[in-house]
């Protein structure tokens, strides 16, 4: 777009290409909305007409169950033999077998009819009457399974307590460890038939939620849906299912009461199962819908190329341009404003590749300017060190002395130039430091101790040059105050990088002096270390360098970081 005589100038093809692709995406949109909106109010009657089915037949499963054991109990209730049984007396012979004969069948039989697994428990009256504890109580049920036990064993328990004060009898609770458990008990009183109406025991069955409600299982619990039943009596949930306690009016609840009983099987369906199935639906429509504008859009982009293909070649190296390729150039054949914008656009191009190449060049003249000058700032530096001591030992007479200096003082340079070499291994790099320091031994008596820790893998790696003698220089120079001296030089790899120290015991720094040494100043006694420092930055980059720790009194740690794959020798 551009200005023409003060207007805004939008191509020809733009201008067709937009009401185009609004009408077809308003089309689309409609046709989606309303198919959309349709299918949802269908799926999410026919997601409520399944639940409420699934729900209506684990209600009546429940109620078959429950009634199945109401029969259980009513029959031993009423069982004359069975009361005359529990009220027996005399010889304990006579009161095993009459418990063998007469109560356990009655008690197996049912049990062995009923479907899923339950315990059936008897407390009896009559102390006489011999127990049959069965399993733990305690665990979760894994079998059918009787139990004959002594009133006096639920007597002054709490829940039997609010039972006797309540006067309830033939009823469904949870009691004991029924709630742990995830179970229900029936539980009721045994009467005795002889007229005295009298308590002769209780009766107790108690069966898993699980089973009772085994068509829970058709519900699909991991999409969302919470089923529970409800006391509605005490208005508590006896057992739950799913993640039943998230805020309830993000739910669709539907409810199912057991006749009989004052249970109500709930199920709490979130909005987004119901809409499920039209969420899938609403994405094919969608996918439709994208597919048809997209097949629209198409058929305009190809028009739209057509017409405006000189255009699109021109955006096309714009941005070939905007990512760094200025090689690519424009031809267009004829003489309209399309030639001169392509003329225009290749002359632009030639001038910034011509500017790049020559900053480019400029940067690499200089940063190797630079460290020629570093460099040369070391050497003249050392070498009117050494010749001054050359100087006085000829001076006092000392030939011997002369010569080997003289000697190392031809290896050290011989080192140093390196054939014109930047780079040297830390071997070779280590081997200058060990001419310096025969050096140096010549000048002070070997009145110093020096120790080497160098990792073997790490020699053959490529360094510039000079950059641990300075560092020893200084030692000489600034660390030592005593008689001797001992000098540690250790080099080890740190990841992708190698670390080389070099640590002495001499007098160290105060705060002020190392502040000093490390200033950027040409006049500060630090010039070696600053020189090494830059040097390293050139060459490596800002995360590479020097690192010096000195206490005052107790000596001085250097810490030189370099890395291990340098990319500018690998090219060289």
């Amino acid at each position: 777009m551009s200005k023409v005589s003060g207007k805004l100038y939008i191509p020809y093809t733009y201008k067709m290409m937009i009401p185009y692709l609004i009408l077809v995406l308003l089309t689309d949109v409609v046709i989606g909305y309303i198919s959309y909106t349709m299918l949802i109010k269908s799926r999410t009657e026919m997601a409520e007409t399944n639940i409420r089915t699934a729900l209506e037949q684990t209600k009546n499963n429940m109620k078959y169950q429950m009634d199945e054991i109401q029969r259980m109990s009513n029959t031993l209730f009423t069982s004359i033999s069975f009361q005359d049984a529990l009220q027996i007396q005399g010889e304990p012979l006579n009161i095993m077998l009459k418990t063998r004969d007469e109560i356990v069948p009655q008690m197996k039989a049912p049990l062995l009819l009923f479907g899923n697994n339950i315990r059936l428990a008897l407390y009896t009256i009559n102390a006489k009457i011999y127990e049959i504890p069965g399993d733990d109580m305690s665990k979760p049920i894994t079998k059918r399974d009787y139990y004959i036990l002594s009133a006096r064993s639920i007597e002054n328990s709490e829940w039997f307590k609010s039972l006797q004060s309540s006067k309830k009898d033939n009823l469904w609770l949870q009691i004991d460890s029924d709630r742990e458990l995830g179970n229900i008990s029936h539980f009721r009183k045994l009467i005795s038939s002889g007229g005295y109406s009298s308590v002769i025991g209780y009766i107790r069955v108690t069966a898993r939620f699980d089973d009772l409600l085994s068509s829970f299982d058709t519900f699909p619990i991991e999409e969302g849906i919470n089923l529970r039943l409800i006391d509605a009596a005490s208005g508590t949930a006896m057992y739950k299912r799913g993640n039943a306690n998230q805020l309830e009016g993000s739910f669709f609840t539907l409810q199912e009461a057991i006749p009989g009983t004052s249970f109500i099987i709930e199920a709490l369906v979130p909005h987004a199962y119901l809409n499920k199935d039209a969420g899938r639906m609403q994405q094919a429509i969608g996918m439709v819908c994208l597919i048809s504008f997209l097949v629209m859009a198409g058929i305009g982009l190809i028009v739209a190329r057509l017409s405006g293909k000189k255009m699109k070649r021109i955006v096309t190296l714009v941005g070939s341009f905007q990512e760094g390729n200025f090689y690519k150039r424009i031809q267009f054949s004829g003489n309209d404003e399309f030639v001169h914008i392509a003329d225009a656009f290749n002359a632009m191009a030639r001038s910034i590749q011509d500017l790049i190449r020559n900053v480019y060049e400029q940067g690499i003249q200089k940063k190797q300017a630079e460290l020629d000058a570093l460099q040369a700032q070391i050497n003249p530096h050392f070498l009117y060190n050494t010749l001054s001591t050359i100087g006085s030992l000829a001076n006092l007479g000392e030939t011997r002395k002369v010569t080997k200096m003289v000697k190392g003082l031809a290896k050290f340079y011989r080192l140093t130039l390196n054939e014109g070499h930047v780079y040297v291994s830390l071997e070779q790099e280590l081997e200058q430091v060990e001419t310096y320091l025969e050096i140096q031994r010549v000048k002070y008596a070997n009145n110093f101790t020096v120790y080497m820790d160098i990792d073997p893998e790490i020699k053959n790696v490529k360094v510039i040059k000079l950059i641990l003698q300075p560092f020893v220089e200084n030692i000489f120079k600034h660390a030592w105050f005593g008689e001797t001296i001992a000098i540690r030089i250790t080099g080890h790899r740190l990841k992708d990088c190698i670390e080389l120290k070099i640590i002495d015991n001499g007098i160290g720094m105060k705060p002020e002096t190392l502040r000093k040494m490390l200033s950027t100043s040409t006049q500060s006694d630090g010039y070696g270390l600053i020189n090494v420092q830059e040097r390293i930055k050139l060459r490596y980059g800002s995360d590479f360098g020097i690192h010096i720790a000195s206490i005052f009194g107790a000596g001085t740690t250097v810490q030189i970081l370099l890395p291990i794959d340098n990319i500018e020798v690998n090219e060289t």
